[in-house]
C-alpha cells in the first residue's frame, strides 16, 4: 500500500524557516520522483520542487529557487524540503508526491503525479 506522509508544517513570520519531511513507503522509491506541491486559498495546486530519487536530480519552480532546497535519504526513504526567507505568498497546503518516472528528469504537473500524501498547513503571516 503506497503512503506519502508529510509533516513539519506550521505557523511561522515572514523570513522564518521551515523543513517539511515527506516519509514513503509501499513502492519502490528509486523508480520515482519525489515532488512538492500546493495550494494556496482559492488558487489552484502549482508544482514547488521535485526530485529523482535515483539520480538526485531537481527542478524548482521560479519563485522558490535560492530559497527553497530539496534533498532525499534513500536509506530511511524520506525526502525534504528546505524552506528559507518565508514569505505571506507560501501559505498553502504543501503535498507530497510520487511519479513513476520514465525518463532522467521529474517535473511538476499536477496531473501527471501517481500517488499524493494528505498534505501539511503551512502559514506565513507577521
Amino acid at each position: 500500500q503506497v503512503q506519502l506522509v508529510e509533516s513539519g508544517g506550521g505557523l511561522v513570520h515572514p523570513g522564518s524557516s521551515l523543513r517539511l519531511s515527506c516519509a514513503a513507503s509501499g513502492f519502490t522509491l528509486d523508480l520515482y520522483a519525489i515532488g512538492w506541491f500546493r495550494q494556496a486559498p482559492g488558487k489552484e495546486r502549482e508544482g514547488v520542487s521535485c526530485i529523482v530519487m535515483s539520480t538526485g536530480s531537481t527542478l524548482y519552480t521560479d519563485p522558490v529557487k535560492g530559497r527553497f532546497t530539496i534533498s532525499r535519504d534513500n536509506a530511511k526513504n524520506l525526502v525534504y524540503l528546505e524552506m528559507e526567507d518565508l514569505k505571506p505568498e507560501d501559505t498553502g497546503i504543501y503535498y507530497c508526491t510520487a511519479d513513476l518516472l520514465y525518463s532522467d528528469y521529474c517535473n511538476l504537473v499536477v496531473s501527471g503525479m501517481d500517488y499524493w500524501g494528505q498534505g501539511t498547513q503551512v502559514s506565513v503571516s507577521s
